[in-house]
């Protein structure tokens, strides 16, 4: 292999450089430099080529890379902006969802949500207000005697009203049942009469409120919207009665109402669970044992009492009334024909009245028959209440009148066999008027006997 090298610099350097690998001890074919003819090189020459590649291509290469990196670092942008300007870093584009309405997607769902439509705008939320004393504090001046006869003045911190302000101190809800404004509700939410009342329907219109009537036997009470005296009163919208007597268990209960004197028209969906139940119910400062209601799964808070208990009809069947304390979903409702009867009473006659017994009782069941060891599993045992100040027979009652006693067991009314479906009070306030007079089938002890008893009058007056 030849090669010609025309440089006396280089041709010295490569002598250096085999002068240098000789004091290695390596020994390599001899190389021949002719000055700048043809130089013969040997396997040293091919050594030295191998080197100059070597550095060469390093050289190269790290020109290349950069090269490289600068085309790869452009095509890297690019993608960045790719990316960044189509949003891959963000949520997919979606469609735009059509304006249309939900469809529902079974016939009963469909059912409730025109329920919940159509009977929402009679329901109103009851808000209670009161004048409440407003305190201040202040600083008073007071001399002490010390131990040396002296006088000190001392501040004593104390406390004072400085006049009321209006607050609001309780809710609950109601609902409208003609389009003059006139609200069903419970009587343990319009109790205080120092209260003001004032009504707010779905749409957050306000309006003053005053109570017209309250159940003496039954948590009910008809309340009407205030309204200003114009030529043309503002109609508002009522809701439908049902016939709570053909109230079954298992059929879809619909609540709506102001839950827990926060959320209004709060909706909940369930069934009657049960009938006929007999419940002490309290709220509001009232106690109350309240006869025949329905039962239902319907979630039913606080705030909820005196709000409308509806059928897949959209027709009310219940007052919403009270729930079982330590439960999971029992909630009561006085079922509605109860207030049709007020509201018919309270136009015919100004007042809600009932033919009135006088006595406390038990519905006597076959548990009952053997934990009082009694001789028969029907009929109504008169006994005390829960406390010492509720008598057995009411002091002046018709009850006392006519001679019936404690312990004494009521078996018929006029022939009407008393059971746990046919309570005494329903046959009493639903077939009677005061001043009617009654027959009574009596079993005193071991004796039967008829007593027969003119009812007296429970009014709201």
């Amino acid at each position: 292999m030849y090669i010609e090298i025309s440089s006396k610099k280089i041709q010295n350097k490569i002598k250096s450089f085999l002068a240098t690998l000789k004091g290695l001890k390596i020994s390599f074919p001899k190389i021949k430099i002719k000055g700048i003819a043809k130089t013969k090189i040997s396997f040293v020459f091919l050594v030295l080529a191998i080197f100059l590649v070597f550095a060469l291509g390093f050289w190269g290469g790290d020109f290349f890379a950069k090269q490289a990196k600068g085309e790869l670092s452009g095509l890297f942008g690019q993608v960045k902006e790719f990316v960044l300007n189509k949003g891959f870093n963000q949520a997919p584009i979606l469609p735009p969802i059509p304006l249309e309405e939900y469809k529902p997607q079974t016939s009963q769902e469909e059912a409730i949500i025109n329920v919940v439509k159509n009977a929402s705008p009679s329901v109103v939320s009851v808000i209670i207000s009161k004048d409440m004393p407003v305190y201040e504090q202040y600083v008073e001046t007071q001399p002490f005697s010390d131990f040396f006869g002296g006088q000190i003045q001392i501040q004593v911190p104390k406390t004072r009203q400085k006049g009321t302000q209006r607050q609001v101190i309780g809710s609950g809800s109601g609902f409208i049942v003609s389009s003059d404004g006139t609200i069903i509700t419970n009587k343990h939410v319009v109790s205080d009469q120092d209260a003001f009342y004032e009504v707010i329907t779905s749409e957050g219109k306000k309006y003053p409120a005053k109570v017209l009537a309250k159940d003496p036997l039954q948590d009910l009470a008809i309340m009407k919207i205030t309204q200003k005296a114009t030529s043309s009163p503002e109609v508002f919208p009522a809701v439908s009665f049902g016939n709570s007597d053909l109230a079954i268990v298992g059929q879809t209960a619909i609540a709506i109402g102001n839950a827990l004197g926060e959320f209004s028209n709060s909706v909940s969906v369930g069934v009657i669970s049960g009938l006929s139940r007999s419940i002490t119910a309290e709220g509001g400062g009232v106690s109350e044992d309240l006869q025949d209601i329905l039962q239902t799964d319907a979630a039913i808070n606080k705030g909820n009492s005196g709000g409308p208990l509806l059928n897949l009809k959209g027709e009310v069947i219940g007052v919403n009334v009270a729930v079982a304390e330590g439960a999971q979903s029992i909630g009561f409702a006085i079922p509605v024909n109860k207030a049709r009867r007020d509201i018919r009473q309270l136009r015919e006659q100004g007042k809600i009245s009932y033919p009135f017994l006088g006595i406390r009782y038990v519905l006597i069941n076959s548990d009952i028959q053997e934990t009082e060891k009694l001789s028969v599993d029907y009929g109504a045992l008169v006994s005390k209440g829960d406390t010492a100040n509720e008598p057995a027979i009411e002091p002046g009652s018709s009850a006392q009148k006519a001679g019936l006693k404690e312990n004494d067991i009521i078996l018929e009314v006029d022939g009407v066999k008393i059971t746990s479906k046919i309570p005494l009070a329903n046959i009493v306030q639903n077939q009677h008027i005061p001043g009617d007079k009654i027959v009574l089938k009596v079993l005193r002890g071991a004796k039967e006997m008829e007593i027969t008893v003119t009812l007296g009058e429970k009014s709201s007056e």
